[in-house]
């Protein structure tokens, strides 16, 4: 019970601390790199915003982290990672990146919050929500995949797992 009142009030910590990041700090500030130096965090910020920017901000970390675990576990680059079998419509890693959809962020406030979420998760300063977790997917599909996998967490309307 302790580990899990502590867990929720981390969350809720780095909630509020990000909320007040994001609100007092100058839209564009950048907390290591602009994403113009960083084309890494441009494309972790992509995922983030175009797979979990209706989320709570817990399952936009997890998102983020999954793409981060990837990295560390394939050792790729965010942009390969993120955008690994994109040339296949439909049959990609994250969904966003094979949709035929454009991949520019509209929503400007979103994709602030996104990169700068990104960058915090990029740098290592934000503890994994996931569970180490290297998969997710959304809670209304139920893909084969997922049968092989250790579920981690369950954070919105994500489903997260890793490798057994």
């Amino acid at each position: 019970m302790y580990l899990k009142t502590l867990s929720v009030l981390t969350v809720a910590f780095l909630s509020l601390l990000f909320l007040v990041m994001a609100t007092f700090l100058p839209t564009g500030t950048s907390l290591v790199a602009s994403n113009e130096e960083d084309p890494d965090l441009t494309c972790l910020a992509q995922a983030v915003y175009f797979e979990a920017r209706g989320e709570p901000f817990s399952g936009q970390i997890a998102v983020a982290q999954v793409v981060h675990n990837r990295v560390l576990a394939k050792s790729m680059s965010y942009c390969e990672v993120v955008f690994e079998g994109s040339h296949r419509r439909n049959a990609c890693q994250f969904s966003f990146a094979c949709d035929g959809k454009s991949d520019t962020p509209r929503d400007l406030v979103s994709w602030d919050r996104a990169l700068k979420l990104s960058a915090l998760v990029k740098s290592g300063y934000m503890r994994d929500l996931s569970g180490n977790a290297t998969f997710y997917h959304a809670n209304y599909v139920s893909p084969l995949w997922s049968q092989h996998l250790e579920k981690t967490a369950n954070i919105g309307n994500h489903i997260f797992y890793r490798k057994m």
